[in-house]
């Protein structure tokens, strides 16, 4: 009867112990799930040692995960509470049991911590543990990390059961921590790609925007606004030099949290961070702003700006400005961005200094299209007043003794008053565009038009069509209005045209703007001095904006005056001239 109730009781127990590892198992399955539910790496391993305290029933965990030097690289507890953390003077350093399983990756299972050869004990501020288990979490050979458990719950130690458990997890753990730092070096590649691409496009920016305009406030509002946004800077400004006193002046500033970086606005080279960057034409940062950098306005320390650097704008042989970034809080910059950051100073300074040359060139322009308007004035208009006077001095003297012969002289003297005020209008028709603003070519045309009806009296027709004044950018429609202008004032000069035909249109790939006269004409080939500075002005506008300059003249079939602008500048070609009476210019 004994021996058949020992039978009976183990017949009971079977079902428990069946049902328990059912449980474990479960239990493993819903933990091994969980670990991939989070794909950043801290959320899987405080995942881990989560599941591995449930599993094992231990009430301390950890998570160890080594620096490939005998060290940990970091290392994630659960169990103690924040105050006993912070009583602990520092965090495992490889040592002891720790030590042990780095260098053999082995599992340690034991009922006392400190009974172990390998134990060190633990330092000031630590709880006392006594039972221990320990796996590793291993994937192709490579020790990935540890899972530390401490003190099994109603029991002495941790059993064989808990042993296999929990390195079952670790083999699930494996996975879920490769997979988390996959995921984590994918979003560092995206992010980096994105940050190349965002660079290049800043560069590529840089050079669209200086080789299609001239302006160069719009190139440094561009530029300043993408370096902003690239960088992640609170606020820009931009310093140029000044071309006279070579001090450094505020030209731009972006930024809605300031209205200003310093308290100047102008510096001397040496003087201020500004003054410094411009002096030595090297990069300045600087992490404490508010306690190293003087100058600075009050708002800026106000507003939790903490870090700036400063770039200069270096032209061949000078530095001609100043960019300034700066942060809010702590922003550090590496040497590949201070890098990117010197390249585009130097784009910005070199297109700096191209505007200002181009400036200089239009001002010996204008100076020497004064002097021969002046030299024109002198030689033709005060020699004809000149003469009219002396008609006038010669009428007065002989008013009373020849009558007849007196008022024939009085005509041709107001026949040459009259060719005077037309000269007089001619010239003034030469100086008209700076006063017309070219917003609408259209309407600038139709200004020039009435003024040119108004001064030489001769009837003219403006057409243009829509979609051909739609393809044209604002320099180029800039650059056809001085064209037409000036084409005008050769037909008021020369032609004594009595019908004059004004036209911007669009025919197949191309916009063409045309000026036609029923003038007298000229041969080209025999008269090539007839237009002067005006041919040579008219041909080097329309190669510039990348046009086809034609001029085509018969004596008694008037003039045509006529640019080609084609609509894909990329890729029009060069062309003859159609005959020996037309001259023409092209870009290629």
């Amino acid at each position: 009867m004994k021996e058949e109730r020992q039978s009976l009781g183990t017949q009971k127990e079977a079902p428990d112990e069946s049902s328990r590892a059912e449980n474990n198992v479960d239990a493993l399955h819903r933990a091994t799930l969980s670990l991939f539910s989070d794909l950043s790496l801290d959320g899987v391993l405080r995942r881990i040692i989560h599941a591995a305290r449930d599993l094992s029933g231990a009430q301390y965990a950890a998570i160890g995960i080594p620096d490939g030097k005998g060290g940990l690289e970091a290392f994630i507890t659960l169990g103690m509470s924040d105050e006993e953390t912070r009583q602990i003077p520092h965090l495992p350093v490889g040592h002891g049991l720790i030590g042990e399983m780095i260098r053999t990756g082995q599992s340690i299972r034991i009922p006392e911590i400190i009974e172990h050869p390998r134990s060190v004990g633990f330092p000031s501020g630590h709880p006392r543990m006594r039972s221990f288990l320990g796996v590793p979490i291993i994937a192709y050979g490579r020790n990935l990390g540890q899972i530390y458990l401490t003190d099994k719950r109603n029991a002495d130690e941790f059993t064989p059961e808990d042993q296999r458990l929990i390195e079952m997890l670790a083999a699930h753990a494996a996975a879920a921590i490769e997979n988390a730092r996959l995921y984590r070096q994918v979003s560092e590649s995206e992010a980096e790609l994105t940050q190349r691409n965002l660079e290049l496009e800043l560069v590529n920016s840089l050079s669209t925007t200086t080789s299609s305009t001239s302006e160069l406030d719009a190139l440094l509002e561009v530029m300043l606004e993408r370096l902003i946004t690239i960088f992640g800077a609170g606020a820009g400004e931009f310093y140029l030099r000044e071309e006279t006193e070579g001090s450094f002046y505020k030209v731009l500033h972006r930024g809605e949290v300031i209205e200003a970086l310093w308290e100047a606005d102008r510096f001397r080279p040496g003087e201020g961070l500004v003054g410094q960057v411009a002096k030595d034409g090297k990069p300045l940062w600087t992490p404490n702003l508010t306690d190293e950098v003087t100058y600075l306005d009050p708002a800026v320390g106000d507003a939790g700006f903490g870090s700036m650097v400063c770039v200069p704008l270096n032209a061949p042989g000078q530095v001609v400005g100043v960019l300034c970034l700066a942060f809010q809080g702590e922003r550090v910059i590496d040497e590949r961005e201070i890098s990117l950051l010197e390249a585009v100073g130097a784009g910005v300074g070199i297109a700096v200094e191209n505007a200002r040359l181009n400036r200089r060139t239009r001002r010996l322009a204008v100076l020497e299209e004064r002097e021969r308007i002046g030299m024109d004035l002198h030689d033709g208009i005060i020699q004809s007043v000149y003469a009219v006077g002396l008609t006038l001095e010669y009428i007065r003297l002989q008013i009373e003794e020849d009558p007849e012969q007196a008022i024939q002289r009085l005509e041709q003297a107001i026949e040459g008053l009259d060719a005077v005020i037309g000269d007089l209008r001619s010239y003034i028709l030469d100086l008209q565009p700076s006063r017309i603003e070219v917003d609408d070519l259209h309407v600038a045309l139709e200004r020039l038009v009435g003024e040119f009806k108004s001064n030489t009296l001769v009837d003219a027709e403006l057409i243009t069509e829509p979609e051909a004044l739609e393809k044209l950018e604002r320099v180029t429609a800039s650059e056809l209005f001085l064209i037409a202008q000036e084409a005008l004032a050769n037909t008021a000069k020369h032609a004594f045209a009595t019908k004059v035909w004004l036209s911007v249109r669009q025919l197949d790939e191309e916009v063409f703007l045309q000026v036609i006269d029923n003038g007298r004409g000229f041969d080209l080939n025999k008269e090539p001095e007839r237009l002067g500075h005006g041919l040579s002005n008219m041909s080097e506008r329309a190669r510039q904006i990348g046009g086809r300059f034609e001029i085509v003249s018969n004596p008694g079939d008037g003039t045509t005056v006529t640019v080609r602008m084609p609509m894909n500048q990329d890729s029009h070609a060069s062309q003859s001239p159609s005959s020996s009476t037309s001259v023409s210019a092209h870009i290629n």
